[in-house]
């Protein structure tokens, strides 16, 4: 599980059949250094290299911090049923507190 802020929504002509009716965000993984700019309010100076677009029927918006599960996982909460998911929004995160 990863921590990301979400930064945009994907929007589709055409979608698969077997995707569940939800959103697809673009969400900029979080590593260590960002996260704890986020306490000091300070701002990265560049972008995170990595983006990710996940499935999210909780109601993230842009500049949510969301909990990602990836890869096989994103699609268990859908099981019997096979859907076409990399990476699942699994929670909307109101506050991250590092430790030392």
């Amino acid at each position: 599980m990863r921590i990301a802020k979400v930064t945009g929504v994907v929007t589709l002509t055409i979608k698969d059949q077997h995707l569940p009716d939800g959103k697809l965000l673009i969400c900029e993984v979080l590593d260590s250094g960002a996260l704890a700019g986020l306490s000091t309010g300070v701002a990265r100076q560049n972008p995170m290299p990595e983006s990710v677009i996940a499935y999210d029927d909780l109601g993230a918006g842009e500049g949510c911090l969301v909990a990602l599960t990836e890869s096989t996982e994103a699609s268990a909460p859908f099981r019997p049923k096979k859907v076409p998911l990399d990476a699942y929004c699994s929670a909307i995160l109101d506050n991250i507190q590092l430790m030392k």
